[in-house]
């Protein structure tokens, strides 16, 4: 009996897994007809399958079972009568075949090779339910493992995943008998090999005369096999040999399978199914066909680290996309999750990316690959290699216009804090896809940096939340609205509900702890952030948060700790160097602050930067001058900063104080005035101007410059003054007296 082959069972060295097979149209790139599965079988063993290792081959993992010829009739002539555009015909997908729809003497099909095409073309217009009703029609019929396997495909895109899951691992048989001798009115038994056989000689016969079924005219020797919980055991009993379960004849079988068992929750199952390392690992060729299609193999492992993740074995999971990217190039899924899941860090995705063997699986598409994902890489590093890539992809490739290359355009702008202009390219995806699934995170984050777009944020959130209920980024934009008005609870309800509906959803995570932060709780936004930095271990932004509230708990070695994990991780980030500046302030490092200060502020000008961002950044380089009494340096700091925003309170009165101890008092009251016009009740400016005017009063009307001309000369001009001023007065008392005697 065959049976489940145990986890780390070993798998003899196999050809790659992707095969080869040619496809000239739809109809040979998808299975739908009779099997070559049973034949391939046969080629390998002669004893059933009691040698399941080597029938468990990745190579034979795809059902070829597409009919040879088309019978559908041959075309209509056209006609000189107007037709509705939609009612021309041009979507055959046996048009390779048309050459040979007039000739006559092509053999008559059967009713089963009919009713495969049925279910073909009820699988290509989604209809599902048809697809399924003569899917089950034909397997009751021919009992073919192959007819098994695409109904168990039609019940997983009904998402009837048990039921697909019960028929992939029912008993079914792996090698058929040889049919009786034929003779006149005898039939073929459902499990005669019919791959070649065409006419009559497939169809199924019809109920007998007597009124029975085709149950009842089984071919000798066939019994009908057991069910129930213990059917392999009475399977055991029954057959010696010839029977085995569909996951255990093709690598395509098992692999869906597990996809079926992880739809349904039991993902230990589903690992045990797969295995819990890849069990073709060093048996598969490096090359593949340029026509092969994308390796099971790598499927295999892309599922395997999904389920690693629903059992939270991060690092393991993480192993299994490299893997499966390893394999495969052309596994997209396994690098979204790599990507997207921030598994690595800058500087390892850089270097893994780069290291994949494009040349060697993909020669002709190399290049571009290797583009498109480079393209897809965090914005920290390689800013300058990144944006030659994005430009080839658009003059080279003609991807301009397209949403995942703009995309590309768009984190660059947004990891550069220029809202505007991210939330521009972001508009135009939107224009042409509606709902992007990795755009609409950057876009809705600029509609809450940007306030004057606040309003705009709660007509897409209503809009979202009434077209796609379901979709996690909906109740995301809630969240964030709510985060927009200041009503931080309601923000974190809805937070917890886009993490349940995609708990591998990082800006949820992320919202969630600064809600906990916007309202002062700093000791619940630190839990929360060490979970993010749990799920995302290669994203350096959870501890630089972790840090960022340490600091503000006043938690100094916790908050050192934190941000030096963060920098290790991504050393080209400016806001981390602006805090690490933060943390040496603290610590009374004036020298050590200035100059993180000044890294900060050039890197942000490297990466061409929106510098009205970086404000805090250069008040908080003037202050750490300032305590190094280096005066002219603050000064220029905050002379920066007016003129990004000429009315920042701010600078305004840190340069008065600057200018006060430069001992230019006069200016520096000025400037508290400034600042004071700008913001009346600001007592820290207030006091410092009633400094200023007391220095400025104890000084003298000069001040410290002392009378023009020094204190001989202001003597001098002073008594002739006073000489004016008594020679006028006594000139007005004789005129007065003379005026009395006058009269």
């Amino acid at each position: 009996m065959a049976a489940t082959p145990p986890t780390g069972f070993s798998i003899p060295r196999a050809p790659s897994p992707s095969g080869s097979r040619p496809r000239h149209s739809l109809n040979s790139s998808f299975s739908f007809g009779p099997q070559p599965l049973l034949s391939s079988l046969a080629d390998t063993t002669t004893s059933g399958v009691s040698n399941h290792k080597s029938l468990f081959d990745p190579s034979r993992s795809v059902l070829q079972t597409s009919p040879v010829r088309s019978p559908r009739i041959s075309r209509r002539t056209k006609t000189t009568g107007s037709r509705h555009p939609l009612a021309n015909d041009t979507t055959d997908v046996f048009q390779d075949d048309a050459d040979d729809e007039g000739d006559e003497d092509a053999p008559e099909w059967g009713v089963v090779e009919r009713m495969r095409l049925w279910r073909h073309d009820a699988l290509m217009q989604h209809l599902y339910d048809s697809a399924s009703f003569w899917g089950d029609k034909i397997l009751s019929w021919t009992n073919d493992p192959n007819d098994a396997f695409w109904l168990a495909q039609t019940f997983f895109l009904k998402h009837e995943y048990s039921r697909a899951e019960r028929l992939l691992t029912r008993p079914f048989p792996a090698l058929t008998p040889r049919p009786p001798a034929a003779t006149n009115g005898a039939f073929q038994p459902p499990f005669a090999p019919a791959s070649n056989a065409k006419g009559k000689g497939r169809e199924m016969p019809p109920p007998s005369p007597g009124g029975g079924s085709l149950g009842d005219t089984l071919a000798p020797g066939v019994q009908r096999l057991p069910v129930g919980p213990g059917e392999m055991i009475d399977v055991a009993i029954q057959f010696d040999e010839g029977v085995s379960r569909l996951v255990d004849m093709s690598v395509a079988c098992r692999y869906l399978a597990a996809q079926c068992q992880m739809r349904q929750g039991k993902w230990n199952d589903a690992l045990e199914m797969l295995g819990e390392t890849n069990p073709f690992r060093g048996g598969a060729e490096a090359g593949l066909e340029p026509d092969g299609g994308i390796k099971i193999e790598a499927s295999m492992c892309n599922l395997r680290g999904l389920l690693m993740l629903k059992l939270n074995r991060g690092d393991q999971a993480k192993h299994c996309f490299m893997e499966a990217l390893a394999l495969d190039v052309r596994c997209y899924e396994a690098f979204e999750h790599l990507v997207n899941g921030e598994m690595m860090t800058p500087e390892e995705e850089w270097q893994f990316v780069q290291a994949l063997a494009y040349r060697e699986q993909i020669p002709s598409d190399a290049e571009f690959v290797r583009l498109i994902y480079v393209s897809r890489l965090r914005k920290y590093k390689h800013s300058d290699e990144q944006a030659l890539v994005r430009r080839q992809l658009v003059e080279d490739y003609n991807l301009g216009d397209n949403p995942d290359v703009l995309f590309s355009f768009a984190d660059a702008l947004f990891t550069q804090l220029r809202w505007a202009d991210c939330f521009a390219v972001t508009s135009r995806i939107l224009g042409l896809t509606d709902v992007h699934k990795n755009t609409m995170p950057l876009h809705i984050a600029c509609m809450y940096h940007l306030k004057h777009l606040n309003p705009k944020l709660f007509l897409l959130a209503h809009e979202l939340v009434d077209r796609e209920p379901e979709n996690a980024i909906s109740w995301y934009a809630v969240g964030i609205w709510y985060m927009c008005i200041g009503k931080y609870q309601e923000a974190r309800t809805y937070f917890s509900k886009t993490s349940l509906m995609d708990p591998r959803f990082a800006p949820a995570w992320i919202a969630f702890a600064h809600a906990f932060s916007f309202e002062g709780e700093h000791e619940h936004a630190v839990t929360a952030y060490s979970t993010c930095a749990r799920l995302y271990t290669g994203s350096h932004l959870p501890l630089m948060f972790v840090g960022m509230e340490h600091i503000i708990l006043m938690n100094r070695q916790q908050a050192e700790e934190a941000l030096l994990a963060a920098n290790h991780m991504c050393e080209a980030d400016p806001l981390l160097f602006n805090e690490r500046g933060v943390m040496a302030f603290m610590n009374e490092d004036y020298e050590t602050a200035a100059r993180l200060f000044e890294a900060a502020i050039e890197l942000a000008q490297v990466v061409q930067t929106s510098q009205s961002a970086w404000v805090p950044t250069f008040l908080n380089l003037g202050t750490s001058l300032r305590r190094l009494n280096r005066l002219p340096e603050a000064k220029a700091a905050y002379q920066r900063v007016l003129e990004i925003d000429y009315r920042n309170v701010e600078a305004l009165s840190f340069m008065g104080v600057t200018l006060h101890l430069m001992g230019n008092t006069e200016a520096a009251i000025v400037k508290y005035h400034e600042a004071l016009s700008i913001q009346p009740i600001n007592g820290y400016v207030l006091e410092l101007l009633d400094m200023a005017l007391e220095a400025s009063a104890d000084m003298g009307p000069f001040g410290a410059k002392g009378p023009p001309g020094g204190e001989e000369n202001w003597e001098k001009q002073m008594r002739e003054h006073r000489d004016k001023g008594r020679g006028k007065q006594v000139a007005q008392e004789m005129s007065s007296i003379e005026e009395d005697t006058s009269m």
